[in-house]
């Protein structure tokens, strides 16, 4: 047994639990008196300081200064950790509201902050046709959208394929879509262990893509224009 095996175990699961039951006790009140999942944010970015300071994760972001605070982007990025998460909230300036898999949803406290907050929890056997249009009102809403396109966590590294789905909302909408490099983050905590280790990660945002031009035939287009850029970061 390592060090960092036994500081995960005996110090940071139960610290991070005690996180996301206050937190998420508060943000599951909060909807009572504001649905609209805003101020339930805030309570996921403190969520997500908290978890990376107590691991001991520090993100360096950069690029930032190429986003435009009033505006509503999709964000792709690539996705070797669960760290992932926390990394992008606490990053990134922004209304998010996270489009992952339907078992997060049965997660105590997390799962249920994810339902009560209005983000978008897909069946990927029968996606539908509501998934499209709860992105659009929270698009409407002037939030903003981020996906892991790649549909699953990395083991090796290796970047997965973009899938089209993650895109179909960013056309319809004519949202700019923005990729997103985090770096480091699958040495803090790998597919498949329970050690976290602390460590550096960066953050990076690279030059949003307008979308606004491309019709539905370049779907796939644009996925594969992504991840081209997030790998190349």
């Amino acid at each position: 047994m390592s060090f960092d095996w036994l500081r995960t175990v005996f110090f940071l699961i139960p610290a991070i639990s005690i996180y996301t039951i206050v937190l998420g006790t508060v943000l599951l009140v909060s909807t009572v008196f504001d649905p609209s999942g805003d101020f339930g944010h805030r309570c996921a970015r403190a969520w997500s300081w908290l978890i990376l300071r107590t691991s001991g994760v520090r993100v360096t972001v950069s690029g930032l200064e190429r986003l435009d605070p009033s505006r509503s982007y999709v964000f792709a990025a690539n996705h070797q950790s669960i760290y992932d998460i926390p990394i992008v909230f606490a990053s990134l300036p922004f209304q998010l509201r996270i489009i992952a898999k339907e078992s997060l949803g049965r997660i105590p406290f997390m799962g249920w902050h994810l339902l009560r907050a209005g983000h978008v929890l897909v069946d990927r056997s029968n996606p539908g046709a509501g998934v499209v249009k709860k992105m659009a009102r929270l698009v409407a809403a002037g939030h903003s959208l981020i996906v892991f396109p790649e549909g699953t966590r990395s083991v090796n590294g290796v970047m997965g394929r973009f899938k089209r789905g993650s895109f179909v909302i960013a056309l319809q909408a004519a949202l700019p879509v923005v990729p997103i490099t985090i770096t480091g983050s699958r040495h803090v905590m790998t597919k498949g262990e329970l050690t976290v280790r602390p460590g550096n990660v960066s953050l990076t945002v690279h030059e949003p893509v307008d979308t606004s031009a491309l019709s539905r035939d370049g779907v796939r287009d644009l996925a594969d224009r992504v991840r081209a850029t997030v790998a190349a970061g």
